[in-house]
């Protein structure tokens, strides 16, 4: 009976020691996303940042993944989605984190991120505008070119930065981090300065992504929420990767005392 007990205890604490060692995954996912997110910045500081410049038709942008590829891949939001992927780790171990207080608000999150990723990636047409782009380069009849860039076209109508077509993909993680927020404020295992951070972020970005959607004439207006929202985005980001790590130290800290 006392070996039972004993190998009960066992696998309890076996099961613990996984899920805190999840928590350390998502604070490395964290930090991986949070090396793309500034990158992102640095990119848009040195391209301008500014919508109203990027190539309105598909042909220009076929001309542009021509000359810099890498650039026409940023402009239809690539890296964004590289992000969104590396922070699906880190959503399960914020749920992870709240798991004992009973927290519906952060499953929630958790369904609602994985529901806005897959959006995303299936509204990004990053990659297929750059095989049209290819395909168009290398036509030999104008009724090919014409085909491909009435394609190019249908895509920018279903991917381009800003467009309706990506709207839902943009808004619904920015509503997912909300809620987590929210599961923050809530669970007391981040502090309420995390969760803060995190609601403010969310609500600037969210106004961002509906004012450049629906209002395109005051795109330019519309980046004055984007920069403030990014920056507490990013602080809050830091400050649940400080303490996802720190929850998941605590299962070394528990190893050693075993030993």
């Amino acid at each position: 009976m006392a070996t039972f007990k004993q190998d009960q205890m066992m696998e309890i604490g076996g099961t613990e020691t996984q899920w805190r060692s999840i928590c350390t995954i998502g604070g490395v996912f964290t930090i991986l996303a949070l090396i793309g997110i500034l990158l992102d910045v640095v990119i848009g500081s040195i391209t301008g940042g500014n919508l109203s410049t990027l190539p309105p038709t598909a042909i220009a942008r076929f001309a542009q993944f021509q000359k810099f590829p890498l650039l026409g891949l940023y402009n239809l939001d690539l890296l964004n989605l590289i992000n969104q992927l590396l922070l699906i780790p880190t959503y399960f171990a914020l749920y992870a984190a709240h798991r004992k207080t009973g927290n519906a608000f952060a499953q929630l999150a958790l369904i609602i991120f994985l529901v806005g990723t897959s959006i995303f990636i299936t509204t990004n047409t990053a990659l297929p505008m750059l095989e049209l782009s290819n395909k168009y380069a290398g036509a030999t009849s104008e009724a090919q070119k014409i085909l491909l860039a009435s394609a190019g076209e249908a895509m920018l109508a279903r991917g381009a930065h800003g467009s309706l077509g990506v709207f839902i993909g943009f808004l619904i993680p920015n509503i997912a981090g909300l809620t987590m927020s929210l599961a923050m404020l809530s669970g007391k295992v981040f502090n309420k300065i995390t969760s803060y951070l995190g609601i403010m972020g969310s609500a600037f970005l969210m106004l961002y992504i509906v004012l450049v959607t629906f209002a395109p004439m005051i795109k330019d207006m519309a980046t004055a929420f984007a920069m403030p929202g990014g920056l507490l985005s990013i602080a809050w980001m830091i400050l649940y990767a400080i303490r996802l790590f720190q929850l998941g130290q605590s299962v070394h800290e528990k190893k050693s005392d075993l030993t």
